[in-house]
């Protein structure tokens, strides 16, 4: 990012469970990083399934309490299909769709080879059962998938790059188009009963929102590189990069909304004023 550039963040929470610890730190993160008045919020709920308003309305309130503040109005996912479907339709010509279910998958990996099975940040390596059908042919249980090689193909070069200011500040992360369909392969673009996927649906909002800073978790740094992909097929500009270190249990294992004890709703609730919840993620307490 250019010097003197904006630089606008986002904090983007799954309404599936109460915030614990961890997403205090990443959303203290994003605020922090940002330019004044430039954090914004986004509720990711295309997985109608698991999203509950209660829980979407416990965001507000628990980040509210903790004293951060985001443009107004908060950009959600579930309104926003038609533009996912826009970026389907850009993306029809190198894409195919799948019948294949995660046991097909496991079965064709797993014959003739042994031991664990090649996987990486979009679930198992697909290993191209169904790369030969056209998009006409697809069924309503049928995902869609990006034909990687014919999409770096179209892009006519053979890496991709990005640069993260905390992990590699003075130079590039490189990614081969060979190292990418080895280790990443074809990935979803739209999952079943959803109509979009995470990677699509983050890519099109980060534009649309004009993030110029993505600041999350390091655990999800392979995933930059499918992120990567899709801005340059689509047309958008990549964003700096700002991959943070993750809060950890006594046992070393990262938080997970399942574990109600470190919800902030629960430590809140103990007694606990929003300064402590900073200092218990090694950050200052907000100043709003």
């Amino acid at each position: 990012m250019a010097g003197g550039a904006i630089r606008r963040t986002r904090f983007a929470p799954s309404p599936t469970g109460l915030l614990h610890l961890g997403h205090a730190f990443a959303a203290g993160v994003a605020a922090a990083q940002a330019d004044a008045g430039e954090f914004l919020l986004r509720i990711e709920d295309i997985d109608r399934a698991r999203c509950k308003p209660e829980f979407e309305a416990a965001i507000y309130q628990d980040l509210d309490w903790l004293g951060l503040q985001w443009q107004q109005p908060v950009m959600r996912q579930s309104d926003r299909m038609d533009a996912y479907r826009d970026a389907l339709a850009r993306l029809a010509e190198f894409s195919y769709p799948c019948r294949c279910k995660r046991g097909d998958i496991r079965a064709a990996l797993s014959a003739p080879q042994e031991g664990a099975l090649p996987a990486g940040p979009d679930g198992l390596i697909y290993p191209g059962t169904c790369r030969h059908r056209p998009l006409s042919d697809a069924a309503p249980d049928d995902v869609i998938r990006l034909d990687v090689a014919r999409a770096f193909d179209a892009l006519g070069q053979s890496r991709l790059e990005f640069r993260d200011e905390v992990m590699r500040p003075a130079e590039a992360f490189l990614m081969t188009r060979d190292k990418f369909l080895d280790q990443i392969g074809d990935i979803i673009l739209s999952r079943r009963g959803m109509g979009t996927s995470y990677h699509l649906s983050v890519v099109v909002d980060d534009a649309a929102q004009g993030i110029t800073l993505v600041t999350r978790g390091e655990d999800l740094f392979e995933s930059t590189w499918i992120h990567v992909l899709l801005q340059q097929l689509l047309g958008y500009p990549t964003p700096l990069y700002h991959h943070h270190r993750l809060i950890r249990d006594a046992e070393g294992a990262r938080l997970a909304k399942r574990d109600n004890a470190r919800a902030i709703r629960t430590i809140r609730k103990a007694g606990a004023q929003p300064a402590d919840i900073w200092r218990m993620v090694g950050l200052r307490p907000w100043d709003p």
